[in-house]
């Protein structure tokens, strides 16, 4: 019985010290879960303060772009997030550096996996931040060329002249020269009038230019300009300019590239054809070179 009433002892006493140890253990951590709530909490309550005072904030730059402002306020809500997570695990012990450690060899290991993704988006941004390019304008690459329909931060959207679809990757269009049609308020039509040898060159160039002057989308500055550019084979070539609203390129560069040809025809000039000329001459005919040499 003695030894029976000792082992009781020893069970109650062990009973005892366990519950005293739980009962502090749970006093230490019921402060730090009550913690780690408040800080979930506030951490939740912050990060979306802080996303929406960001993208207000960049709202009040003009021409921020709408994908740009939700890009960078969803950021910094994530990463508050984080940063809120890895302090509650702190609460709790845990060793956060390790943590930290491991998040940045998964953050090393997605970034080599995902190169060309991160590669678009960050071509993505500069796009967005820059704007060589925007919506609704026409632009050539030399690979892509077409509207701008949508610009993400992983690729862009085109549509081509003839109404194809074409999505390009980002990394595409910020690493190569862009020419953008629609940029610029004005742009310069030039188009090739040919006339014959014979024709008079000054009343030529005088039809073209009243013909022009008289066009409400031409502009007086710059100047338009007509002048001689090359004597061709058949026809001497006269270099039409003058400039327009960007607006009204191609209607003013097709209509009055009509209307030239028949101006000229209506002053009495000519737009010849390719012309060669060709000698016969009757077998037995003695060529002018062998007639001098015969001569001498």
């Amino acid at each position: 019985m003695d030894e029976l009433q000792i082992r009781t002892a020893e069970m109650v006493d062990a009973g005892q010290a366990a519950i005293q140890q739980a009962s502090q253990l749970a006093v230490t951590y019921s402060f730090s879960f009550i913690g780690a709530i408040i800080l979930l909490v506030a951490g939740y309550i912050v990060s979306n303060v802080v996303e929406r005072s960001i993208y207000a904030g960049l709202g009040r730059f003009r021409g921020f772009d709408e994908t740009l402002r939700k890009f960078f306020s969803k950021v910094a809500r994530y990463a508050l997030l984080v940063l809120v997570g890895v302090t509650v695990l702190a609460q709790f012990g845990v060793q956060t550096a390790s943590i930290i450690a491991a998040l940045g060899a998964v953050g090393l290991a997605i970034g080599l996996a995902l190169q060309g993704t991160l590669q678009n988006i960050a071509a993505g941004i500069m796009l967005l931040a820059l704007r060589p390019f925007r919506v609704g304008e026409y632009i050539d690459t030399g690979n892509v060329a077409g509207t701008i329909q949508e610009i993400g931060l992983f690729a862009t959207e085109l549509k081509t002249y003839d109404g194809i679809y074409v999505l390009s990757p980002n990394s595409q269009l910020w690493n190569t020269p862009v020419k953008n049609f629609s940029r610029n308020t004005m742009r310069m039509v030039e188009f090739v009038v040919g006339i014959a040898y014979e024709d008079d060159i000054d009343l030529a160039q005088k039809t073209i230019r009243d013909l022009i002057a008289s066009d409400e989308r031409v502009l007086a500055d710059p100047a338009p300009a007509v002048f001689v550019d090359s004597l061709a084979d058949s026809s001497v070539n006269l270099k039409v300019r003058f400039w327009t609203a960007t607006s009204n390129w191609w209607g003013s560069k097709l209509e009055l590239t009509k209307a030239t040809k028949l101006a000229i025809e209506a002053a009495g000039l000519t737009i010849p054809y390719p012309q060669s000329e060709v000698r016969y001459i009757p077998q037995g005919t003695a060529l002018p070179q062998q007639t001098e040499r015969e001569q001498s």
